[in-house]
């Protein structure tokens, strides 16, 4: 087994290599706005750090998020891509699970990320590798008496104290754990979903209104 995951659904353009007992490269950098610039540079130097070219990969491992709607993209193509040229499987994980198996809470616990304006993905969870909601997308107060009391981690849950008064890192997903959870369920027999998209909303660019169509006549 030689996965290759990788993850956009966040800041962080996030990459790594798993062999199917532990991490052997990883890469991580946060910039909002520049996944599609700093994805395949991270993925050529995760190979190059673990001594290995890209047709060495058995399959591919995708933060499926939820996210903003640019940057998840991203990860989703490059990892569809990088799957159809190799012939190899591609897997998805939600970007939270990745995120509450770094955090290797054991009671249960609220993972959030920062969905912008003034709103939060998020999901609860009963350990790290047990989730007990579906993802979703809610104004922090709207959502504080279902997280009340309960520890917190996440870019989103760093940002409202308020409703997460228990929040700490990881702040951002990291390929790492996402290629651990990955192996650990392949490992057991268990089979991942193909990488579809949780965009929980419509994306920010959107067609004026009275958009007007001209037509040469």
């Amino acid at each position: 087994m030689l996965l290759l995951a990788l993850d956009t659904a966040t800041p962080a353009v996030t990459v790594a290599l798993h062999d199917g007992t532990d991490v052997i490269a990883s890469s991580s950098q946060v910039d909002a706005r520049r996944h599609g610039e700093l994805l395949l540079p991270a993925v050529d130097r995760v190979l190059a750090e673990a001594g290995l070219r890209l047709d060495a990969v058995t399959g591919i491992v995708a933060g499926t998020g939820p996210g903003p709607y640019t940057g998840l993209r991203v990860g989703l193509m490059t990892a569809d891509t990088f799957g159809l040229a190799l012939g190899v499987p591609v897997h998805g994980v939600c970007t939270l699970d990745g995120l509450a198996y770094a955090a290797d809470l054991e009671g249960p616990f609220v993972v959030a990320t920062d969905a912008r304006r003034k709103e939060v993905y998020w999901a609860r969870y009963a350990d790290s590798r047990t989730r007990l909601t579906d993802p979703a997308v809610d104004r922090p107060a709207d959502i504080a008496e279902r997280v009340a009391g309960l520890p917190a981690v996440g870019a989103g849950a760093l940002l409202y104290p308020d409703t997460f008064p228990k929040a700490h890192e990881p702040e951002h997903v990291s390929a790492a754990a996402l290629a651990c959870l990955a192996a650990e369920q392949l490992a057991a027999g268990g089979e991942l979903p193909a990488p579809r998209p949780l965009y929980l909303r419509r994306p920010d660019a959107q067609v004026p209104k009275n958009y007007k169509v001209v037509t040469p006549k």
